[in-house]
């Protein structure tokens, strides 16, 4: 055997044996920069970071509006009274009712609020499916624009090259009804499809997964010269490119799941791990802000214990390598894709993945069936596979065959 081969064997063996379980907290050196515990009074957004040449002024932690659903207005007053100035939502969000209900709420405060919102598009589709689309969301926000819309899930660089989506675009801006255009996307071909939109010109912002769990300086920390988690290396190489274009870069995703109770024994001190991921994202300066779901009062005010912060905190690594180790042989490394190949039946395995984490992390069952539904291609192939091509295909070292085939029955 070649030693490059036995190398790649050895690192999938290291993560299947439980690497990261094996390895003692004591041994990531911490710098001490201060005290994380929230500052007393309500908290608030402590800090609007300017989103690239659009100029908006964006609450560094802001509203995600994905599992929002009809009645649930106090969550997002709350959010916008704790200086939230930024909710993100979807057509396809609680099949319309999170931007019903962001309509309903923000009604009145229009000048005072930045509102997005998204569309999934094909290829093929026309500029009058664009534009009917986007006539929905304004109806269903109450407002007569959004100010950013972003082409949605991308990860098909021809959904971005399609004219239609050109020209639907440069006509909605000429009549108002969007300011700026956007890209988000969580997939295998991410950096393809960030790579042409920006070399083309093609956005102002984009939106895509990133967490402490898919940046591989987290573990080289303790890991040494083992580089097997460096699958997806060109997301930070691309946020730099997108800084030095002068392009918004907002991330999502960025509680690795958010299995939070999962944290609660561990937590000290008032700081807790939903902090501590915040600030490890936050202290990338070529991030602008983050958006996170927002489903209770409660949950904002824990979240925005971490506005203002630009830098990890004493005590942040420890919590974040325990849920590292914790969830790490469940969780999918979205836009990762070293497992895209392996699949005879084309099964879009992280995305399955994606939708297994809203079901089983997030506890949204409603949410997930959604998502799921919406896939082109399911996982109903996995059911009767022998799960012989997708062995040994996660470098992480996930069981594929025993994740996504239970998802299946789950949400199909």
């Amino acid at each position: 055997m070649a030693d490059s081969q036995r190398q790649v064997l050895n690192r999938r063996e290291f993560i299947k044996r439980g690497a990261l379980a094996g390895i003692g907290v004591g041994l990531i050196p911490l710098a001490e920069v201060g005290a994380s515990t929230p500052p007393p009074g309500p908290p608030l957004v402590r800090r609007y970071a300017t989103l690239g040449r659009t100029g908006l002024k964006i609450s560094d932690i802001s509203f995600g509006g994905s599992r929002l659903h009809t009645g649930e207005e106090d969550i997002v007053l709350h959010a916008y009274e704790r200086g939230i100035n930024y909710f993100d939502t979807a057509e396809t969000y609680t099949d319309h009712e999170s931007e019903q209900t962001i309509g309903n709420a923000l009604r009145g405060k229009r000048d005072k609020v930045f509102i997005t919102s998204k569309v999934i598009t094909s290829p093929s589709d026309s500029r009058a499916m664009m534009m009917a689309a986007l006539e929905g969301s304004l109806r269903r926000l109450q407002t007569d624009h959004v100010d950013v819309y972003f082409n949605h899930a991308v990860n098909d660089v021809a959904r971005l090259k399609n004219p239609e989506w050109l020209e639907f675009t440069a006509a909605a801006r000429k009549q108002g009804k969007i300011r700026f255009v956007g890209m988000s996307g969580h997939a295998g071909h991410l950096a393809e499809c960030l790579d042409y939109a920006l070399d083309s010109d093609g956005i102002d912002v984009f939106l895509a997964a990133h967490n402490f769990g898919q940046d591989p300086r987290f573990y080289q920390r303790f890991l040494g010269g083992f580089d097997f988690v460096a699958r997806q290396p060109d997301l930070p190489r691309i946020m730099a490119k997108a800084q030095q274009k002068n392009i918004g870069v907002v991330v999502m995703k960025t509680l690795m799941g958010a299995r939070l109770n999962d944290m609660r024994p561990y937590e000290q001190g008032g700081a807790t791990f939903s902090q501590a991921a915040f600030r490890w994202v936050l202290s990338n300066q070529n991030v602008n802000a983050l958006i996170v779901s927002m489903t209770s009062k409660q949950m904002i005010d824990e979240y925005l214990g971490a506005s203002g912060w630009q830098r990890t905190a004493a005590g942040d690594l420890p919590l974040l390598r325990r849920y590292a180790q914790i969830n790490g042989t469940s969780y999918c490394r979205q836009a990762c894709s070293a497992c895209e190949d392996s699949c005879p039946n084309e099964v879009p395995i992280a995305d399955v993945m994606r939708t297994r984490m809203y079901a089983k992390d997030y506890g949204d069952l409603r949410f997930a069936r959604a998502e799921y539904s919406l896939l082109e291609r399911n996982a109903q192939a996995c059911l009767t596979c022998t799960a012989k091509p997708c062995a040994g295909a996660c470098p992480h070292g996930l069981a594929i065959d025993a994740l996504t085939a239970p998802t299946h029955r789950l949400l199909s």
